[in-house]
Formats: structure tokens, C-alpha cells, sequence
């Protein structure tokens, strides 16, 4: 006698899914995670079902069972006012359900994150025309617009405004929650343009490429029945939330090669151990390499190619042959061993002090097209300036592989004697920026301390430059100068005494030392305990950008104003242009939990 399935496995439109979870019929049992997704993961995710592509299979268990019964909710956005038992549960594909339920089933914005974690609202549009031009990547084709619907520029002026109807339609941008229902939506456009013969032929080509693909789109679902018994089901939810390895791009071309008998693992691990020697790439990933090696090849074809594109984005990276990788992987491991080189020229020593592990995409591909050209002093200037306008200019802080794809030839032909890169010309610094930075979460927080160092800043203690050994024999990082305590007690507020113009790199029993006494009091002791003069001291501190007249008379402001302007100058000298400076105004604003998440803002009691 054969045994029943626990399993059932079909597949139905995507929106006979999204009217269940609306409905409370389909709901998640309350110990999955919350929803996490962030705006891009929704956009990919939007473009992928437009586009008639596969998001992977969900899975959901039958409720019923009398010994499985587990404490639900509805799925996040969902509205009811008297909750339902559910039929199903969720136990995979909530991220996904949730994502397409709040962008395309519910009016209101969908509650997200940026790339930076904070949290955002945003509603999802189609570009009618982009949608409708075959040369375009369907991802560029959503757009996502704030919870306004409006764009100000940074005078607080609106230079984008579709939070009417109308204003959509002039735009032409389909709201992607009328997908399922554009009947009115339609009615509305073609009055708009008049019944317009062409705009109401295009809108019925959109309705076709686009519209129908969401309507037409069939999720393929595995069923668990409620006769499966708990521990299977518990084993089902571990494996499918936990025991899987995520499949990137690396893993994909990882397959690919496989069918011509190299293993790219392998491969890989060999290079990575040689490249993690250096610390600063302690945190190197496959897919970044794999980034490079296609801006590199791109590069070459173009160069044979005219109208091929320099490029690395996923796509891209995925049509890499196994030619392609064996024909330029050690010049991009050479690449960045060299761009390892460059990083401790410029006083950066391990990966947690990189302000962008994502610009060594594509300083490695520039390193391995110079090859010998890295050792002119004039072409290392250049990079250099690169680099820190790209740190401070806070470029390279979400999806990047457009800039990468500019950075390379234009990194390059300015080299060759060319105009300067759009990372150079792009980049600005406003010296207020100076006081939010705080913690190393901001790339320009990190790229401050890398800038003393480079410049031969001094340890308060010890009197030695801070280079690369030193950082190391000493545990160098990033400390108060008015150490927090000291500054809690004359009420100098978190959002001034965190800021980075009241920090700089210390040794870790230097920073013992200074405790949380007043810098006048710390000074004096550092003095008699390490025999140094005064004359001496004022040297050391002026490597830091600290005038010693403030500290001994523990002057916050004077010493804030002052330091203000000595890290700026630092700054325009490492970036090559001039920095606007705004009045120097209190930043009372209470801080967040992250301003207090690194171990330099702690001080010794």
C-alpha cells in the first residue's frame, strides 16, 4: 500500500496568490522573520516578473492540523479588520510574496530600506516609454520614487513632481499598484492626451509587454499538506531557510565552467589566499573580482570593438567564457596586489579601515591595463586624486556598476594626457559634512584618519610616525581628543564631541593614558611620564591638526573651529579643488544607535 504524499506541487497566476495574502487566507506563521527586502531587491524583483522570468518557487503548508498549529500573522501591509484564520502559511517566499503584494496589491507605499539600511517609503513605477524600447535592461525600466511622489533638490526646491495623476501621465509612468486594475488608470491617460491616436496605441503595446506580463504570470507553488507531521515540517522550514547556499553570479559561472572541466572554486581559493595576505583585502569578494575581470574584457573588446560597451554589470559578468576569465584573471589578481600596494602608500592598512571595498573594482582593472605605468610618480598622483575625490565625494556608497564602467577609460585616458574623470569633476566635499561624520560607517570618516596618516601623524605618546607597523605594534585606531567623558561632564553634546574633527588615530595605551581626564590635565601627564618637552608636544599635536593653546585651556570651541579648517585643507589638498565652507553651526541633533557601534568612540574611563 503505497504512502500518500506530504507534498503537492502546482502552479496558478501570481495574482490569485496576492488576493489570498489580501484576503488574510494566506498568511505567515509568526516566527518567520520580518519582511527585510530592500529597494533594489524589489526593483530586480519587479523587472524579473515583467520581464516573464522565473523568482523561484514558494512554499506553503495547508493549515488544519490540530498538532501543528502555530501562532500567524497576516503578511506586512496587509489591512484587515477582523484577521481571518488562514488556509495556508508561508514557509518560503515571504520576502517575495511581500515584496510583489506591497509594491503591486495595496495603495499605500511600500515600507523599505535604502542601500545604507535606513528606512524609506516608496511607491514603483514603470517608464511606458524605457518599457517599450527593446534596448533597454527591464531593471532601469522601474522606477522608484518616495512616498511624496516628489524630488527636491538640496535648497529644498521640487525639481520632480508626479504625486497627481496627471502629473504621471505626462510623465508617462504607470503606477505599478493599478497593475492588476488599470482600467481606470487607462481612462484617465487617454483623456489626458485627448484620445491621442498614437498615445493610445502606445498604451495598448504597454499593456501587452508589460501589464499582461504581470497578469499572465503563473508561480509555481509546492503545497506541504496538513497531514505532514510537525517534525517534518520544522525540517522543511530549516532547510529551506537555512541550508541553502545563495546563488550569485559567482556560483552560476561556477556551473557554467563546470561543463568545460574547470572548477572555478578552485580556482578562486588559490587566488584569494595569495590576495587576503594583504589585510586590506582580508574582505575581498568573488563576485568584485569577477566585476573586474568584465570590466577588463569588456575594455579589450571595445578596443576591438568599437561599438561593444565597457561594462560589469550582473548580466555582463554572467556571459564571461571560460576564455575569458583564463585571459585576464592574473592580470586582475595582479590588479589587486598592486592596488594592496597603493592602498598602504596612502595610509590605509587593513580592510575595516577601506573606506570602499567597491573602488578597487575597478582600480584593479586600471592596475592591470598600466601594468609598469604604476610606478611614474605622475600616473600614482592621478589615482591618488581619484581615489580620495571618490572618498570624500561619498561615490561609491550604492549600486555602482555604471560609475565603474566610466571609471575605467576615463581613468585611464586621463592618465594618457585626457580630462579628468567623471569621479573627479563629479565630486564635492561640504565642510559641514564634518560633523556628521562619526563612526566608520561613512567612507570619509576613514578616509580623514587615512589622510593623517599619510601625512605622518605622530603617536601623543611615543612620538613615532603611525606607519604600518606601528599601527600594528600599537593597536592604532580612531579616538576622542576631549574624551567623551570629560566632555559629558561640562556638557559639550554627543552630536559635537563624536564628530570626526574631535578624533584622530591614538595607540591603544596612549588612549589609556589620556583616560577621560581634560585634555590640559592628559597633556601634563603624557609629558612627565614620557619625558616630553613642550616644544616637542606642539610638534606631535600639530601632526594631528591640533593646536596645543586650545587643549591647554580645554577651549572645545576654539579647538572645533580651528581643527575645522586644518582637516579641511587636508581634505582640498587630497581632492585637488576648493571646499565650500558653511558657518560653523551647533549639531544638536540627538545621535542614532550606530554613533555609538565602534570601538573608538569608547574612551577609558
Amino acid at each position: 500500500m503505497s504512502t500518500p504524499s506530504m507534498f503537492d506541487s502546482t502552479k496558478d497566476l501570481l495574482e490569485t496568490y496576492l488576493a489570498q495574502i489580501k484576503r488574510g487566507e494566506l498568511q505567515l506563521p509568526d516566527f518567520q522573520r520580518g519582511w527585510v527586502w530592500d529597494d533594489e531587491h524589489i526593483r530586480e524583483l519587479l523587472a524579473s516578473v515583467c520581464s516573464g522570468y522565473p523568482v523561484g518557487a514558494v512554499m506553503l503548508l495547508e493549515t488544519g492540523n490540530k498538532e501543528v498549529k502555530f501562532k500567524t500573522r497576516p503578511v506586512e501591509g496587509v489591512n484587515l479588520q477582523q484577521v481571518p484564520e488562514p488556509e495556508q502559511l508561508v514557509l518560503d517566499g515571504q520576502q517575495r510574496l511581500t515584496s510583489l503584494f506591497q509594491s503591486t496589491y495595496q495603495p499605500n507605499p511600500v515600507n523599505t530600506i535604502d542601500s545604507k539600511k535606513y528606512s524609506i517609503k516608496r511607491f514603483y513605477y514603470v517608464d511606458i516609454d524605457k518599457a517599450l524600447d527593446s534596448a533597454n535592461d527591464r531593471y532601469e525600466t522601474i522606477v522608484s520614487i518616495s512616498e511624496t511622489k516628489q524630488k527636491k533638490n538640496f535648497r529644498g526646491e521640487i525639481i520632480e513632481d508626479y504625486s497627481t495623476p496627471e502629473a504621471e501621465f505626462k510623465a508617462g509612468l504607470f503606477p505599478l499598484n493599478q497593475v492588476f486594475d488599470c482600467s481606470n488608470w487607462r481612462m484617465a491617460y487617454n483623456s489626458y492626451w485627448n484620445h491621442a491616436p498614437e498615445k493610445v496605441r502606445k498604451f495598448d503595446e504597454f499593456e501587452k509587454v508589460i501589464i499582461n506580463k504581470f497578469k499572465q504570470y503563473h508561480l509555481p507553488v509546492i503545497t506541504i499538506s496538513k497531514k505532514a507531521p510537525k517534525e517534518a515540517i520544522c525540517q522543511v522550514f530549516e532547510k529551506v531557510n537555512t541550508g541553502g547556499v545563495a546563488l550569485n553570479v559567482f556560483e552560476l559561472l561556477t556551473a557554467t565552467f563546470a561543463a568545460d572541466d574547470f572548477n572555478l572554486r578552485d580556482d578562486w581559493a588559490i587566488r584569494e589566499a595569495k590576495l587576503k595576505k594583504h589585510r586590506t583585502l582580508a574582505e575581498i569578494k568573488n563576485t568584485e573580482f569577477l566585476q573586474s575581470l568584465t570590466l577588463l574584457t569588456s575594455y579589450h573588446l571595445k578596443k576591438v570593438r568599437s561599438e561593444a560597451a565597457i561594462t560589469c554589470k550582473k548580466k555582463d559578468v554572467l556571459r564571461l567564457s571560460l576564455e575569458d576569465y583564463k585571459r585576464s584573471a592574473d592580470a586582475i589578481s595582479f590588479g589587486y596586489d598592486e592596488a594592496a600596494k597603493f592602498l598602504h602608500q596612502i595610509g590605509i592598512f587593513n580592510s575595516k579601515d577601506l573606506p570602499y571595498s567597491a573602488q578597487l573594482v575597478p582600480m584593479a582593472a586600471v592596475f592591470a591595463v598600466i601594468d609598469k605605468k604604476i610606478n611614474q610618480d605622475a600616473v600614482r598622483q592621478k589615482i591618488s586624486r581619484w581615489f580620495w575625490c571618490g572618498v570624500f565625494g561619498e561615490l561609491y556608497g550604492g549600486a555602482n556598476e555604471t560609475r565603474f564602467a566610466k571609471d575605467l577609460p576615463e581613468l585611464l585616458g586621463w592618465i594618457d594626457g585626457g580630462s579628468e574623470p567623471s569621479t573627479v569633476s563629479e565630486s564635492s566635499f561640504n565642510a559641514s559634512r564634518l560633523w556628521s561624520l562619526r563612526t566608520r560607517n561613512s567612507a570619509a570618516y576613514k578616509g580623514l584618519s587615512a589622510l593623517l596618516i599619510v601625512d605622518r601623524c605622530l603617536d601623543f605618546m611615543s612620538g613615532k610616525p603611525i606607519d604600518h607597523q606601528i599601527h600594528y605594534d600599537e593597536n592604532i585606531d580612531i579616538h576622542h581628543i576631549f574624551p567623551r567623558k570629560y566632555c559629558e561632564s561640562v556638557n559639550i553634546p554627543p552630536a559635537r564631541y563624536n564628530s570626526i574633527i574631535n578624533k584622530t588615530p591614538i595607540a591603544a595605551a596612549t588612549n589609556r593614558s589620556i583616560g577621560g581626564k581634560a585634555p590640559s590635565k592628559y597633556l601634563e601627564t603624557l609629558k612627565k611620564r614620557y619625558a616630553l618637552e613642550d616644544g616637542r608636544m606642539i610638534e606631535i599635536l600639530r601632526t594631528h591638526v591640533i593646536d596645543k593653546a586650545h587643549l591647554d585651556r580645554d577651549d572645545f570651541d576654539s579647538f572645533t573651529r580651528s581643527r575645522m579648517e586644518g582637516l579641511i585643507k587636508r581634505i582640498e589638498n587630497a581632492i585637488g579643488k576648493s571646499i565650500v565652507r558653511d558657518d560653523d553651526s551647533s549639531p544638536l541633533e540627538p545621535l542614532d544607535s550606530n554613533d555609538y557601534a565602534d570601538s573608538e568612540v569608547q574612551d577609558e574611563a
